[in-house]
């Protein structure tokens, strides 16, 4: 018999990684049920020490959280979704503008 002098092979020690990653988000979204995360699931990825999170084809295209920890990137992609949602401010100002100065004179 042989003795791998406690070393996890390659492959276990990728797949424990993957379920640690998997139960980190499921223990987030069941704390924050309504939160994009957990009602979107973004795909999860490890790479040069950070976390992604991500929604859509690519990173340029997508919805892309990225933080040290699985809760920070999925609180990124939380932030990241939520601003998508929300009108550019300026955008919102020069509406309220335009209501204004084209408002009948009283």
């Amino acid at each position: 018999m042989k003795k791998n002098n406690g070393h996890i092979p390659r492959g276990r020690h990728i797949t424990d990684y993957a379920s640690a990653a998997m139960e980190q988000m499921e223990f987030y979204c069941a704390a924050r049920p309504g939160s994009p995360s957990a009602v979107r699931r973004p795909r999860l990825f490890f790479r040069s020490e950070l976390w992604i999170a991500l929604l859509g084809p690519s990173v340029e295209e997508g919805i892309v959280g990225i933080g040290p920890t699985v809760a920070a990137a999925l609180r990124a992609f939380d932030t990241q979704y939520l601003a998508g949602l929300r009108p550019p401010r300026e955008a919102t100002k020069s509406r309220r503008l335009f209501r204004s100065a084209s408002a009948p004179a009283a």
